[in-house]
C-alpha cells in the first residue's frame, strides 16, 4: 500500500481538523481582543455575494467577525448587492492607485489585505451556493486557538455532475502533479488551490500575491519556505458547490498556476532556463466568420505579481 511519507503523515494528524471542531462560543471566548476581516474577491457574481454577505453579518457580525469588506472590477450589480447586504465595498483600483492596477484574482486579494485592518483575514470566494458560516468559523478555529499556526486553508467536496468530488481539475491534473514532484512537503493539503482560506494579518503582509490565479498556490510554497510545513493548516469545510469553468477557462487558470510554480523553482535555484518560457497561450474556438471552422485564440498568461505589503511605505502611497 502507497504511503506518504511520516513527515506528511504526521502533519496530516497533527494540523488538519473539521470546521465542526468549535463553535462559535468557543471562538468568541478565545478571541480575546483579536479582530478579523473577511474579504470577499467577488467580480460579478451578484446571484451570489448577497447571501454570503448577509449571513456572515446577521450571524458573526460584531461578535467574531469585525469588518467585512468585498472588492473586484464587477461590471453588474455586485456592489450594490454586497453593500445592501452590509458589506463595505472597496473598488480596488483605489487602493494605491499610484501603483496602477493588474487584472486577476491575486491582485483583488492583495487590495483586499491592503483596504483592511483585522489582526486575521479570511477569504472567501463570492460564487459559492451553499455557504454557510461555518467557512468562516472553522477557518478561524486553528488561528484563534493555537498561535503556532500562520496560515490556514479550507479543504472540502466539490462536486461535478454526478461525481461527488468531481471538481478540481486543475488541482488534480497540473497542480497536485507538480508540488509532488517539486515540493512534497506540501503533499498533505487536500486542496491546495483552495479559495477559502485564512492567515495572520503579519503573515500575509510578508509575502508576495502574485496577480492572478497562482496566487494561491504561490502563497503555499512562499510560507513553506519562510515559516515551515508546521505554520500551515488545513480544515474541512465540507461541501462546496460553485460556478464551474469552462475547459477553456481551466486551461488558462492552469497556464498561470504552471507560470507560478516555474517562477518559484527558479527563484530558489532549483531550474535554470535558458531562455524565459513562453507566456502566450494559444487556444482554439468554433470560427464565427463565414467559412472558418477554427480560430485562434491568443492569452498573454505572464504572471505579475505584487510585493510583500510590509515592503512598501504605506504611509507615502495611502
Amino acid at each position: 500500500m502507497l504511503q506518504v511519507s511520516p513527515e506528511i503523515g504526521t502533519w496530516i494528524t497533527r494540523r488538519s481538523s473539521k470546521a465542526g471542531d468549535w463553535t462559535t462560543r468557543e471562538l468568541v471566548a478565545a478571541k480575546r481582543g483579536t479582530t478579523v476581516s473577511v474579504v470577499i474577491p467577488a467580480r460579478n457574481e451578484e446571484a451570489t455575494v448577497g447571501p454570503i454577505v448577509a449571513a456572515i453579518r446577521d450571524e458573526l457580525y460584531g461578535v467574531l467577525v469585525d469588518e467585512i469588506v468585498v472588492d473586484s472590477r464587477s461590471t453588474d450589480a455586485t456592489a450594490e448587492v454586497a453593500a445592501a447586504a452590509g458589506a463595505a465595498v472597496v473598488a480596488q483600483d483605489a487602493v494605491f492607485p499610484e501603483l496602477g492596477g493588474l487584472a486577476g484574482k491575486g491582485e483583488a486579494l492583495w487590495k483586499g489585505v491592503a483596504a483592511t485592518s483585522g489582526d486575521l483575514v479570511v477569504f472567501v470566494d463570492g460564487d459559492l451556493h451553499d455557504f454557510t458560516t461555518d467557512y468562516v468559523t472553522g477557518l478561524l478555529g486553528p488561528l484563534l486557538t493555537d498561535p503556532s499556526v500562520a496560515y490556514v486553508k479550507g479543504f472540502y467536496h466539490r462536486p461535478l455532475g454526478t461525481e461527488a468530488d468531481g471538481g478540481g481539475r486543475v488541482t488534480e491534473l497540473v497542480a497536485r502533479p507538480l508540488l509532488n514532484m517539486f515540493w512534497p512537503e506540501l503533499a498533505g493539503f487536500v486542496q491546495p488551490l483552495a479559495g477559502e482560506y485564512a492567515g495572520r494579518r503579519e503573515v500575509l503582509e510578508s509575502i508576495p500575491f502574485v496577480a492572478n490565479y497562482g496566487v494561491e498556490v504561490g502563497h503555499l510554497i512562499d510560507l513553506l519556505e519562510q515559516r515551515g510545513l508546521d505554520a500551515l493548516a488545513q480544515v474541512d469545510l465540507g461541501h462546496r458547490a460553485h460556478r464551474h469553468q469552462s475547459t477553456q477557462a481551466l486551461g488558462r487558470m492552469s497556464g498561470q498556476i504552471m507560470q507560478t510554480l516555474f517562477d518559484r523553482l527558479e527563484r530558489h535555484g532549483r531550474m535554470v532556463t535558458a531562455a524565459p518560457p513562453a507566456t502566450l497561450l494559444a487556444q482554439f474556438r468554433r470560427g464565427t466568420s463565414p467559412g472558418v471552422e477554427r480560430e485562434i485564440v491568443l492569452t498573454d498568461l505572464t504572471s505579475p505579481q505584487r510585493p510583500p505589503l510590509n515592503s512598501l511605505a504605506l504611509r507615502d502611497i495611502a
